[in-house]
């Protein structure tokens, strides 16, 4: 007679997750605002009935996150909420996976294109002006073998940080960054930096002459050359 294994224990949610939760419900629950003090540790591990470390762990988490603060000598107190703990870690999980990499990138791709419109609408003669003398310089590097990262990524600010959105500018400079890091690895390099400037050129020639349509096809194209890098990397790390 066979003897049946023994199955596998299922393990139950983990509990500093809970306690996050359960955080989070009475910042709801109560309306509190930022600025509000909260229970303190030892209080919130008696009233979940959960350990002290438990607590501290949960607390840390939400620390990260950017929903709760720490005040040495004081407490815990509910956060003014920012996207700035998520944005400053994103782009360190851009760089293992080249399949998330080109999502994002087709986020970002898909976010410039639409927004060049609205950008082109309330860009003024200076911001032009700072547009042209940024890809005159990536033009004269490019045709000395010279990278131009920083011209790269202020070429990108300038065409949208005068919207007034300052996170869609925040949100498309991490992803500006989890690209340019990850190209540090080699497969993804760019090897026709003359190709480069001139994708950027087509997209100011097109908002000198004030043709939106014109410029959305030139940052399509800008980014349809991304993603043949990405496509050409993904390929050579298949084949290996």
């Amino acid at each position: 007679m066979s003897t049946k294994p023994i199955e596998p224990l299922k393990r139950p949610p983990l509990v500093y997750r809970e306690v996050q939760d359960a955080i989070r419900d009475y910042i709801l629950a109560n309306r509190l605002q930022p600025g509000a003090a909260l229970p303190a540790e030892g209080d919130l591990a008696r009233q979940l009935g959960v350990s002290r470390n438990t607590v501290r762990e949960a607390v840390r988490s939400l620390e990260s996150l950017g929903v709760i603060e720490t005040k040495r000598g004081s407490g815990l107190y509910v956060s003014n909420f920012s996207f700035d703990p998520i944005l400053d870690n994103l782009e360190y999980g851009l760089l293992s996976d080249l399949g998330e990499l080109s999502d994002l990138l087709q986020v970002r791709r898909v976010l410039e294109v639409g927004l060049i419109e609205a950008a082109m609408n309330t860009m003024t003669d200076e911001i032009k002006e700072e547009i042209v003398s940024t890809v005159d310089a990536m033009g004269q590097l490019a045709h000395h073998g010279q990278p131009f990262v920083n011209e790269d990524r202020r070429f990108h600010r300038l065409l949208f940080e005068h919207i007034g959105n300052s996170m869609l500018v925040r949100l498309l400079d991490i992803f500006w960054q989890g690209f340019n890091k990850a190209s540090h690895f080699g497969d993804i390099a760019d090897d026709d930096p003359v190709w480069t400037y001139h994708a950027h050129q087509a997209v100011v020639d097109a908002i000198t002459a004030g043709d939106v349509e014109r410029a959305k096809v030139a940052l399509d194209e800008h980014y349809a050359g991304l993603e043949r890098r990405l496509k050409r990397a993904t390929n050579s790390r298949a084949a290996k």
